[in-house]
Order: C-alpha cells, then structure tokens, then sequence
C-alpha cells in the first residue's frame, strides 16, 4: 500500500466570517411577512416576491411589474441582496459542462458545476467554503475550512443556474434544472442548519421553493453518524450518499480521517436506518485509488459489509479517482476497476461507474478548489 500523507486535523466548527445579507431564501414564512412589515409593505408582497424568485428566477426590479414601482428597488435591496459575484466560468463537453466561481460579499470565493445531458441537468452544489474533513486525496479537503455557507448563498447557487439554463446560456439550448446534488465544496451535513433549510427551498412548491422533486436531491456526507441520524428523522426522501471509499477502519482512518470518529461499521448502519426511515436507497461513493483501496478483496469485503446489512438498500457508485494538483495518487488501472466493480455485481450489489466529467476544466469529484488562476 502506498504510503499516505499524515491526516490534517479536523476542522469541524466553521470560522467566524461576516455575516451574509439577510436573504428571502434564509426566512421562513412568518420571517418573511416579519421583514415586510419592517419595509412598511402588506404580508400578501411575500407570494409575489418569492413567486419572481423561486418561479421566474430573478431579481430584476424592473421585471416585477405586479409589484408598485415605488416599491420594487426597496423590496430587492432587502430582501435579495447580491449573494454571489460572478468571477470566472470554465467550460468542458463542448459547453455542458459550466464549472462556476463564485466571490461571495466577505471575499470568499467557492465553485459550483452545471452538468447537463440529454434530458435532465444537475446542479453540483457547495455548502461551504473549502472543507474541514481534511481527506487527502481531495482538492477541497486539502484547503481547510473557511466558512460554513448560509442557505441564502446555497439556494442563489441553484437560481443562477436555473435561470441560464432557462435563457439558453448553457449549451443544448433551453433548458431545465432537474437535479441538485450536494457534491460540490463542503461537507454538507457540518452546515447541518443552513443545508436543511435549502434543501426545504428546493423541494418546496411555487411559490416558496423551485418545486424540484426531493428523490432528485442528493446530500452526501463523509460519515457524520449523528447529523445522518438526524437528516432521517427529518423524513425529507431526498437520497443519502455516504462517500466511505475504503470498506476497513485501517484504511479508511487514513483517507477519510473522520473514521477516526465514527468507524465503517458506524457509518453503514446510520446509512441503513436512514434507508429505513425514508424509504430512499443509499448510495455508497467509492473513489478508486490507484494501489491503495481498489484490491479486489476490498470489494468482496464491501459486498459482505453491504449485504450484512440487507438487500435492495443500497447502490455503489465506484468513482475513477480525480486528479488534483501535487497528489500522490491517481485513478485505477481499467483492468483493477473493472475487477473491482465485477466482484461487486457478482455478489448482487448495483455498481454503476460514476462519470467523471468535468476533470479537465478542475470540475469533477475532489477537484473543486475556488482558484482564480
């Protein structure tokens, strides 16, 4: 086994930063109506305004025409301040693939990716600026932890994107956003609060939330076992991705140094009650590192640990590793992961290969580090 770099410590509370705008998409309906009176206007603006965000995607004043004139700048600049400073895109599949970054109102810049294929789109979404996991073999990981992301910046991520799709700016003409996955920067389930209350904003109906469908939005987690506990009490079926990379404590100590915390066992059987409170199969992210967690025991190890837990509950999705400057390590042998994925299947396990696009332009799992140049 290759040698491993020594973890990074933890960062799991959030640096103190400025504090974001107030934001429509950070209230809740009675927030809302509070804030209103505050801007001396009738509870009733609180559907109008929210439909022209949530429903028609903008924040133009000057399209708002069912709102007084005197009142329109008023309302945007207290309600929906600028979150997000457009700073670069870069774009990969002949334009499908838009990777983002963003300089957020303190100066922190964070990246998300929009995917689109034939039929649907997914939005690549970060819950915070760089990340306090510290795994190694990630570009994010590798940054530390900044600041958590409020949901007023998480939610202005998916509107931004919504709203080029819908004017044709992405390529493939126009188009609609239908898939939201927490794979971008952070680990979502450490901004527990702010994640919650976007997912809530994108699940919810028009007027008050994109109205997407919670079985297209997926949060993933490295193995918080408390705060996935707690995200399955919420009831909310949206899909569950526990990234576990390695199936043994020894390895995935290394790699992934919350195990240290909460082992592979602990990890899967938070991941088998949440299966069991909503319902949605689990999905298992598996990055394949070259010479390190891809041997083809490690599979068959995987498959027992899965199958000791039950059948039909769970999917793996094996991932070719991302390159990511001055790592050590890279993707696997064709041939490994092909035997990888093989032993899966053969113990009765769904696999499929993730795809993996985005990674020239520094957009694919792991990659996303918020640089200008």
């Amino acid at each position: 086994m290759t040698d491993a770099p020594r973890p990074l410590q933890l960062t799991m509370a959030a640096p103190r930063r400025g504090k974001p705008p107030r934001h429509l998409a950070d209230l809740t309906a009675d927030e809302l109506a509070a804030a209103l009176t505050e801007l001396g206007e009738p509870a009733f603006r609180a559907k109008q305004l929210s439909t022209h965000y949530f429903a028609h995607h903008t924040v133009d004043a000057d399209a708002m025409t069912d709102l007084p004139a005197r009142s329109r700048q008023a309302l945007v600049e207290g309600l929906l301040p600028p979150l997000l400073t457009p700073v670069r895109e870069l774009l990969a599949d002949g334009g499908t693939t838009v990777k983002s970054l963003w300089k957020l109102h303190d100066g922190v810049k964070v990246e998300s990716v929009l995917m689109r294929y034939p039929g649907r789109a997914t939005l690549c979404v970060s819950s915070q600026a760089g990340c306090g996991m510290a795994c190694p073999f990630c570009a994010t990981g590798q940054q530390g932890l900044t600041r958590n992301l409020s949901a007023g910046e998480i939610v202005e991520q998916v509107r931004h994107a919504a709203a080029a799709l819908e004017a044709g700016s992405v390529a493939g003409g126009p188009g609609r956003l239908t898939n939201l996955v927490f794979m971008g920067m952070g680990e979502p389930l450490a901004n527990y609060k702010a994640v919650l209350t976007a997912v809530r904003r994108f699940i919810d109906p028009a007027p008050y939330g994109f109205g997407v469908s919670a079985r297209n939005v997926t949060v993933s987690t490295v193995g918080l076992v408390p705060a996935i506990d707690k995200l399955a009490a919420e009831k909310l079926p949206v899909t569950l991705a526990l990234s576990l990379h390695a199936p043994d404590d020894a390895l995935r100590s290394e790699i992934v140094p919350i195990n240290t915390r909460w082992t592979v066992d602990e990890a899967l059987d938070a991941a088998r009650r949440y299966f069991e409170a909503t319902g949605r199969r689990v999905s298992i992210e598996y990055a394949l590192i070259r010479d390190m967690n891809d041997h083809a025991w490690r599979a068959e190890l995987l498959a027992q640990k899965l199958l000791d837990r039950g059948r039909g509950w769970v999917h793996v999705n094996p991932i070719p590793l991302n390159p990511t400057p001055g790592s050590i390590w890279t993707a696997s042998d064709p041939k490994v992961e092909a035997t990888f994925v093989d032993r899966l299947r053969a113990a009765g396990i769904p696999t499929t290969v993730r795809d993996t696009r985005g990674s020239d332009i520094d957009g694919a799992c792991g990659q996303l580090a918020a640089e200008e140049a």
